[in-house]
């Protein structure tokens, strides 16, 4: 996507100006706390800079899937205390995102003070990108930032509509998708020398659009999960009863040709780890690619892993995205953190493209090890399909809002 014409936080000068910054909060909570709070740390070095330089404040999130409803197990309240545990400051949260409430606490706020918005989901305008609701949002911010790559690729009220009431000298993205885009940008930008991809996770419909803009980049894609079921099969190798999605071999059979045509090889296992049920307290090692009736594959085996780890360590440039089996479960697990520690003990620029891959980099204690952890998930994966993110494009200046 073009990402040319994107001023960053690091342009403006915040002093005592009121600056919107939407950040990703969308955390776990276990009750009243949160479970993890890896997002909002994400967002310390932008929420910092502007503290520091005497802006203040409104922080928006979204938390779980409240469907235009008050929830109140979704309240921001947990969000806000941790905040400031972290901030080591005051944090007030908003009874509400919009509201003559809201613009009062705003105008009270103090330099570097900090207002946390209650949850945009609890209004069903958020979702629709309602402008009436942007509108109202930001009508006391002199500036928009945009940090929270994780909702980039939806043209939500905060993340898009909001940033059409600034002129393009009052909008930037925050450090956070700064980085985003410094690491996956130049991932589809020029032909890499020994640029590998790893994809896996469930469904070979999920990533298409992904394995489509990457044959003719990556020099190799190595497919695990389920998703390498649908292509085993198109191959005419016994899967058994493992996960494959049949409406997709022709697909498939496609995808493999277009590969060869682009010089892209694609690697797929050699071997399994299968059971006759995904509850099962131990897998079976194949003799090879073929699986029996009965059984169905959870997991890359050990010659796959061998395979995989050879081509990880040949590599310099490395994207990886879904588990090669389903971790989760501690008899499938051994592909996935096999293919962690590879990437993480490789000199490669290596970049782990969020959502389930993220969280088994961290499961195996290697998240500190590689170039880039994207802290969006779906959005890195639309990144890589080559989509326009609307809460990237809209931060460019000479952009036309629909």
């Amino acid at each position: 996507m073009e990402l040319s014409g994107i001023k960053y936080i690091h342009d403006f000068d915040y002093t005592n100006r009121i600056v919107f910054v939407r950040v990703d909060f969308n955390v776990p909570l276990k009750g009243k706390e949160v479970a993890d709070d890896g997002r909002i740390r994400a967002a310390l070095p932008t929420i910092n800079a502007l503290r520091e330089q005497g802006a203040k404040l409104i922080l928006a999130s979204h938390l779980g899937r409240p469907k235009g409803q008050r929830v109140p197990a979704l309240s921001m309240i947990p969000i806000g205390k941790r905040l400031a545990e972290l901030l080591e400051s005051e944090v007030t949260v908003a009874d509400n995102s919009v509201g003559d409430g809201v613009a009062r606490v705003i105008a009270t706020l103090p330099k570097g003070g900090v207002l946390l918005l209650e949850n945009l989901r609890f209004n069903a305008a958020e979702k629709k990108g309602d402008p009436n609701f942007a509108a109202e949002l930001v009508r006391k911010a002199d500036y928009y930032i945009n940090d929270a790559f994780g909702t980039a690729h939806r043209a939500h009220a905060s993340t898009y509509t909001a940033a059409k009431f600034f002129d393009p000298d009052h909008r930037a993205a925050g450090f956070l998708i700064a980085k985003e885009l410094e690491n996956l940008g130049p991932l589809l930008s020029a032909k890499k020398e020994n640029f590998i991809a790893i994809l896996g996770g469930a469904k070979v419909s999920d990533k298409i659009k992904v394995i489509e803009n990457l044959l003719g980049k990556v020099d190799t894609l190595l497919i695990g999960g389920a998703m390498a079921y649908t292509f085993l099969l198109a191959q005419k190798h016994p899967i058994g009863t493992s996960l494959c999605e049949e409406d997709k071999i022709s697909l498939a059979r496609k995808l493999l040709l277009t590969a060869e045509r682009r010089e892209t090889r694609i690697i797929l296992p050699i071997d399994h780890v299968v059971a006759s049920s995904i509850e099962a307290e131990k897998g079976i090692i194949t003799e090879g690619i073929a699986i029996e009736e009965e059984m169905a594959g959870f997991d890359i085996g050990p010659k796959t892993i061998e395979l995989f780890e050879k081509e990880i360590r040949n590599a310099k440039t490395i994207f990886w995205n879904g588990p090669s089996g389903v971790f989760e479960r501690k008899p499938f697990r051994k592909g996935t953190f096999a293919i962690a520690n590879a990437i993480a003990d490789s000199s490669a620029f290596s970049v782990i493209g969020g959502g389930d891959s993220a969280s088994a980099l961290r499961a195996s204690g290697r998240a500190d090890d590689v170039s880039h952890v994207s802290t969006g998930g779906g959005a890195s994966l639309e990144f890589m399909e080559g989509k326009i993110l609307p809460g990237i494009a809209a931060l460019r200046a000479g952009y036309k809002f629909d």
